[in-house]
């Protein structure tokens, strides 16, 4: 080995670049973060050849004294924190003060500035970081020239894209950026040209101007506006209907104070929470803002400070959870129903959109139920569900409808009533002993009659069984499981969890636990893996929904097989009287799989179909 010696400050910076600036878009996502913490309102960006030749961003901030020049591009040097205190409780986007440096390393960089009305330039290209300072024209704000990104470091260069891909990349950045901050107005060019011009607005209609501009029309007009406020949190935002559902999760953008983040945590809360309505394999769409105390955050846990760490992780998960799992719940169809129903049209629905779901799911309609459902006839499950204490008859699935207030026959429905009627209509046929057709005052709705009676009743037999509680029973031969120390240890520790979730452990050794009671609807299941899986749910989550769904596959196969099924022909009472139940039934939009429940056109779109008035 060779003697130690302190490294260059070039040499210093282009290591550090290494974590700070992987492409365009990180310096892109820096110098933005900057701007942003400077009190721009408004940001002009400049892009050329994807960002490899310039990356231009002017804003009019509070701009950079000219005794600070030198220092701002100097590294871990920073106006944003002074003291341990201040780390502890960051509330501005850039404070590491490293970012201008490490660019600066590998590229040739111009800081132009106006503070108070005078206005200085500091160039540098890569060399030992010493900035020339001379005397510059410019408004009061800021303006950073990055011109031929990696020019001094030929195999980071090599590893760029096309240009296509790596402005797409620098783009993304600059939208997540500019759905952070509202108040604040964007123009993006890139080679010349105009991509966005971004107006800044505060109302409720101009943010959602924005999201619309940014996430694209479809994204707004299939999403649910959720705000709750507790304690110490608050969640806002926008989430995607669980019809709107895509093949990737690129559509999902999380911020913490105003921060862009991407976290284990947050990604399993929203998904556990579209859980019961997801198709499988498909992924959530979302806009969410959560605020806090930043002192309960720490945002220093990743050099680009794209995680973070909550104080109290368990906490913000279950906030996280109950408040997107109750929107959900609370989409009801004549949520979802809209437009102006005196004249009987409908503006562009937001119900299905049939090119965000699989093909699949619709080339199913041809096959009998109980296969489309994957779930086969079963002789046992009729005993299991009675033996379960759930009122639910399999044998007569005609006796699960209530009919009392439904109409024996289907009503004319006239132009002057149209304000009286349900928002699912009124059923006029069956078709093929599958699909139930009603009118509305929109036009036509579709359902499938199983799907939605599936949907039914199931969440009635979680409502059932939340009201009984969970039923335990000692097993017979109790149960002993190998673990590690550690997950012995927080078994102990969080003892009453399990006992709240109906199990019993008891520990027997170091590397040793033995399950002595299990909920009643789990008897038949692997108790083992189940007891490991809540483990490491605890352990990396620090909560757990593992017994609930898997308590909620069993009632889902339950209310499966309880069913009405295919072929089965439903009078017009019988068929009214599931629709109203669809309206009154928490997520009636899909079925206990995830697939859909119901269908509408407008009377627009079937004139249209048609040709009508042309």
């Amino acid at each position: 080995m060779s003697r130690i010696e302190i490294l260059s400050p070039r040499l210093a910076n282009q290591i550090a670049a290494g974590e700070v600036v992987e492409r365009p878009a990180s310096v892109v996502k820096e110098l933005l973060e900057n701007a942003l913490d400077a009190g721009s309102t408004q940001i002009d960006i400049e892009i050329e050849a994807g960002g490899s030749k310039l990356i231009r961003i002017r804003d009019n901030g509070c701009g950079i004294a000219k005794e600070d020049l030198s220092l701002a591009l100097s590294r871990h040097a920073t106006s944003k924190i002074k003291t341990l205190d201040d780390l502890e409780a960051v509330s501005t986007l850039g404070f590491r003060g490293e970012a201008l440096a490490s660019i600066a390393s590998v590229s040739r960089l111009t800081l132009t500035s106006n503070h108070n009305g005078e206005a200085w330039q500091a160039e540098t290209e890569g060399r030992e970081m010493l900035a020339q300072l001379t005397p510059a024209a410019h408004p009061i704000g800021t303006t950073l020239d990055v011109r031929d990104l990696f020019f001094n470091t030929p195999a980071r260069r090599k590893f760029l894209r096309t240009e296509k891909t790596e402005f797409n990349h620098l783009l993304d950045v600059i939208k997540r950026q500019a759905m952070s901050r509202f108040d604040v107005g964007f123009t993006i060019k890139h080679n010349g040209k105009v991509v966005h011009q971004l107006r800044p607005g505060q109302s409720q209609a101009e943010k959602e101007r924005r999201i619309s501009q940014l996430c694209g029309k479809n994204f707004m007009e299939n999403a649910l506006y959720v705000e709750r406020d507790a304690v110490d949190y608050k969640l806002w935002g926008w989430i995607g209907l669980p019809s709107f559902s895509r093949s990737q999760a690129d559509l999902q953008h999380f911020f913490v104070n105003g921060r862009v983040i991407k976290d284990r945590l947050v990604a399993h809360a929203v998904k556990q929470a579209y859980r019961d309505v997801m198709y499988h394999g498909r992924h959530s769409a979302f806009v969410l803002y959560l605020d806090l105390d930043p002192a309960t955050v720490d945002v220093n846990v990743h050099p680009t400070k794209h995680e973070v760490r909550f104080r109290d992780g368990r906490v913000v998960h279950s906030f996280l959870f109950s408040s997107i799992h109750k929107a959900l719940a609370d989409v009801r169809p004549q949520d979802q129903i809209g437009g102006d129903t005196n004249t009987g049209l409908q503006s562009e629905p937001a119900l299905l959109d049939h090119s965000q779901l699989p093909a699949q799911i619709y080339q199913q309609a041809a096959m009998p139920l109980k296969e489309r459902s994957g779930i086969h006839e079963n002789t046992g499950v009729a005993n299991a569900v009675q033996g379960l204490g759930f009122q639910a008859n399999l044998s007569a699935p005609s006796a699960i409808f209530s009919t009392a207030n439904a109409p024996l026959e289907r009503p004319i429905l006239s132009d002057q009533e149209t304000e009286e009627i349900p928002p699912l209509g009124y059923a006029i046929a069956q078709l093929k002993g599958i699909y139930i057709l009603a009118e509305n005052a929109a036009g036509m709705v579709v359902v499938d009659a199983h799907a939605a009676h599936e949907r039914i009743t199931y969440e009635r037999m979680k409502a059932q069984r939340a009201e009984q509680g969970i039923q335990s029973q000692p097993l017979l031969v109790p149960e002993s499981i190998a673990v590690s120390e550690k997950e012995a240890d927080f078994s102990e520790q969080h003892n009453e969890i399990f006992s709240s979730l109906g199990i019993t452990l008891e520990r027997m050794g170091p590397e040793t636990l033995l399950i002595r009671q299990v909920p009643v609807l789990l008897k038949a299941s692997k108790v083992e893996q189940l007891v490991r899986d809540v483990l490491s749910d605890l352990i990396t989550y620090g909560q757990t929904d593992r017994i609930e769904a898997t308590m909620n596959e069993i009632l889902s196969t339950m209310a499966c097989h309880s069913s009405v099924r295919a072929n089965r022909q439903l009078n017009i009472a019988e068929m009214n009287a599931l629709l109203r139940d669809m309206e009154a039934t928490e997520r009636s939009g899909q079925c206990n799989h995830g697939r859909p429940t119901w269908a509408a056109m407008s009377l627009a779109e079937l004139d249209k179909l048609f040709l009508r008035g042309r």
